[in-house]
């Protein structure tokens, strides 16, 4: 790709030239007020960027810090010669500074901590992590000759490791999380990933120096000389790795630029290049410097497409380098910092207003009307009504009186006094007709409304009175009159959605009976929100008696940004059928958190299908104990419920009936425990431990001499519990002994009866035995170890396994 060439463009100020047909992209004005005293006296060398403030570094060896609007705040000496890097940590906190003559700071804006080291020669740059405000990542690299890594370690001192060497100064690195670039490398893994290696060696580092920027964690933008790599750090597939690093890089896109690279910011997917030009001269033929440019441009894998270019008219740009410009950005926002030793720019995304404005100025009125309309709407009436009426003067002077007039309607609304004013404008110049026809909107709406009811629908053009009161509800959108009459002809025209949607507006009575008459569920599935804020329980209940027709999904869809409707329809949905909704429960658990508590509690007990993990996340963070208190148990940890509902709820009685519940000993135990120095804990549980624990137990474990309120009272609950119980173990024994004479009684009468028995053999002894097996008593064996008693012998074999019955017999 080869962009095209740089118009010639002669800045007066910082913007494209007044007669472009193209619309700028940025705005630019110069950093002021504080800044303009220091670069009198002094010249930036490099600048950085945070949300909160700026700092600037200059070649007298300060750094200052500056508000947003170049207001000095601090001050620091730090060398004597030129400050070459300045960086700063994610949350503002901690600054890391290196100059020309080998010194290195890292400190505290707000605290006293810092490192300060001297070298013998110069560092080029130096880079903090991110997070270095947190103890966990105390990093910072810096660069010259070696690349280094400095880590402070658990006894406060800081260790160095060396990254890399013997390439040259480094003279650029740019931290973004874990890595750091231009030899990217992983701080996680200690591992270098790669080095993207400068296509143009021919080209001093010194007076063409690297530009890095990190578009996002994993995808490093690199300008050298006027190549453009655009690198995205992947991760590599485990079985690939090997003796490999974890991560490669893949160069995404590649491509060559007409000039020289001093800087590269992101721009969403497109790329903020700051060039270094270098023009012919028409009557010499050495080259002279012209001035920089702030491209836009969107990246192609092979190349770029040019969005915006501007020409630059900063301070002394005869006078630069390549190596004197930088751009720096701010990540929140679309800020852009062009800094040279003797001003400072920022250029900005053009917002509404200035495109506004710039469509005004080229008298493009129609589009710059549909633009404030869009961008102001009621916020800024008398805004568009100013620009409307630029556009009718516009009109008018044209001679196109007609489409004046139209304008007329749309841009003056009901201010009757801009009515009359236009009105004797056009009366003047003699076109009043034209005027009067559009003028329609100064009739009554509740006459007009009574004649809509009273004339037969075949009188007139439905479609065309319909046109005719929307056109009048854009000037007046909250007319009820106007908008009942609107659903009235809908109605007609059996446009039902479109009337529902009126009716659901102006919260009509009859609503739901129109939904059910017409069948209109597939036109209320977009509706759903303005039917429930319309009358919720009769919304949810027509959607649950209609499930058929609206899908659970569909609503939930419908409800995601209104959560608190969402909650009143899985509600019911759930006390409807339990599991209906379970895809729906783990949200439930946040829903019930945030809006309905008091069910919560519930909803866990019912739900088979909430994961408990999740839920007893959620209840902790908002510390919900009685909840929280119910998921451990249900989890098995019984023993940590016991302890939120002591230490938490502080409730003896709730202690005691969850130890109930779970009846184990262990429980009793922590209770008990925990009770012994806490009177009022010990005369709960001595009202209600006799039952599960033996209250002597307890008893013996209260300290001498401490007093336990109303310790009479339950000394004598514990007694006559203690004789309750032996009444209770009397009264069973009794009622045991009875049936078990009564069950003896019946057996034996059983026992009793004959049986009969049939044997055809010839005068044969027989002995039968109650499981009703049958020996001759010559086949019997001798009895057992008891004198006089017989057992069957197959029955005794089942019982002694197999085998054992033929032993029996060979006796």
């Amino acid at each position: 790709h080869q962009p095209k060439k740089e118009k010639e463009r002669k800045l007066t100020t910082l913007t494209k030239e007044e007669d472009s047909v193209e619309e700028p992209k940025l705005k630019y004005e110069r950093l002021a007020n504080g800044v303009t005293e220091i670069l009198q006296k002094d010249a930036a060398s490099c600048m950085t960027v945070h949300e909160k403030f700026l700092a600037l570094g200059t070649h007298f060896g300060k750094v200052f810090l500056l508000d947003i609007q170049g207001n000095v705040t601090q001050k620091f000496e730090i060398s004597p010669v030129r400050i070459n890097q300045i960086s700063l940590d994610e949350s503002g906190e901690h600054v890391g500074i290196c100059s020309e003559d080998g010194k290195v700071q890292v400190f505290g804006l707000y605290t006293r901590e810092g490192f300060h080291e001297n070298f013998d020669c110069p560092v080029k740059v130096v880079a903090l992590h991110p997070r270095f405000s947190s103890s966990n990542y105390k990093q910072f690299v810096t660069g010259g000759n070696k690349l280094l890594l400095y880590e402070r370690n658990w006894l406060n001192r800081w260790k160095t490791s060396t990254l890399h060497e013997g390439e040259g100064t480094i003279t650029n690195i740019q931290w973004r999380a874990n890595l750091i670039g231009v030899k990217i490398y992983d701080i996680s893994t200690k591992q270098r990933i790669t080095n993207v290696l400068r296509d143009n060696v021919s080209l001093r580092p010194d007076m063409y120096p690297c530009s890095l920027c990190w578009k996002d964690n994993s995808t490093l933008i690199i300008g050298w000389g006027s190549s453009v790599k655009i690198c995205a750090v992947k991760e590599r597939d485990h079985a690939e790795m090997r003796d490999l690093p974890s991560r490669y890089v893949e160069i995404v896109s590649a491509f060559e630029t007409e000039f020289f690279i001093s800087g590269l910011a992101p721009l969403a997917d497109q790329l903020v290049n700051l060039y270094f030009v270098k023009e012919n001269s028409d009557h010499m033929e050495e080259e002279f410097r012209a001035r920089p440019r702030l491209d836009i441009i969107q990246p192609l894998p092979e190349g770029f497409e040019e969005i915006s270019s501007d020409a630059l008219t900063v301070r002394n740009f005869q006078e630069n380098e390549c190596r004197d410009y930088r751009l720096e950005h701010s990540v929140g926002e679309s800020l852009f910092y062009i800094i040279s030793p003797k001003d400072i720019v920022v250029a900005k995304e053009r917002d509404q207003d200035d495109h506004i404005d710039w469509l005004l100025d080229k008298k493009k009125y129609e589009e710059a009307l549909m633009a404030a309309e869009i961008s102001f709407k009621n916020v800024k009436r008398h805004e568009v009504q100013k620009i409307g009426m630029a556009y009718i003067n516009h009109l008018v002077e044209k001679g196109d009186y007609d489409t004046a007039a139209r304008k007329c309607q749309k841009v003056l609304g009901k201010n009757m006094e801009l009515w009359e004013n236009e009105v004797y404008r056009f009366k003047t110049i003699g076109q009043l007709k034209p005027l009067s026809a559009t003028s329609l909107s100064l009739s009554p709406s509740k006459g007009f409304a009574t004649l809509i009811r009273e004339w037969p629908g075949e009188l007139y053009n439905n479609m065309t009175i319909v046109q005719a009161v929307a056109d009048h509800l854009k000037k007046d959108p909250t007319n009820s009159t106007l908008l009942t009459t609107l659903a009235e002809l809908y109605t007609y025209d059996q446009r039902y959605d479109r009337a529902l949607e009126i009716y659901l507006r102006l919260r009509h009575k009859d609503v739901y009976q129109l939904i059910h008459k017409h069948n209109l569920f597939s036109s209320i599935e977009d509706k759903i929100v303005l039917l429930m804020d319309f009358d919720k329980e009769k919304a949810v209940d027509m959607l649950l008696d209609n499930e058929d027709k609206i899908s659970t999904d569909r609503v939930v869809e419908e409800l995601r940004d209104r959560p608190e409707l969402l909650h009143i329809y899985l509600h019911k949905l759930f006390k409807r059928d339990h599991h209906k909704g379970r895809r729906y429960h783990e949200r439930q658990i946040g829903l019930y958190a945030e809006y309905d508590r008091p069910n919560l509690l519930p909803f866990l007990r019912d739900s088979i299908h909430c994961p408990l993990e999740k839920a007893l996340e959620i209840c902790q963070e908002r510390n919900f104990v009685e909840e929280t208190v119910f998921l451990l148990s249900r989890m098995g940890n019984c023993r940590r419920a016991l302890q939120m509902i002591m230490e938490e709820l502080e409730d003896v009685d709730k202690a005691i009936e969850f130890a109930k519940e779970q009846d184990d000993a262990e429980l009793w135990e922590d209770l008990i425990s925990y009770s012994i120095d806490k009177p009022p804990f010990i005369t709960g549980l001595l009202n209600n431990i006799g039952t599960h624990v033996d209250p002597i137990l307890l008893i013996h474990r209260i300290k001498e001499g401490m007093e336990i309120p109303n310790l009479r009272d339950s000394l004598v609950k514990i007694l006559h519990d203690y004789n309750l119980q032996i009444l209770l173990r009397e009264g069973c024994k009794k009622i045991l002994v009875a049936d078990s004479l009564s069950l003896l009684q019946k057996m034996h009468r059983t026992q009793m009866r004959g049986v009969r028995v049939d044997d055809m053999a010839q005068n044969f002894s027989v002995a039968v035995f109650h499981c009703r097996h049958m020996f001759h008593k010559e086949c019997l064996p001798s009895p057992g170890t008891i004198p006089g008693v017989q057992f069957c012998n197959i029955c005794s074999a089942k019982r002694r396994g197999p085998g054992s019955g033929i032993l029996e017999m060979k006796k």
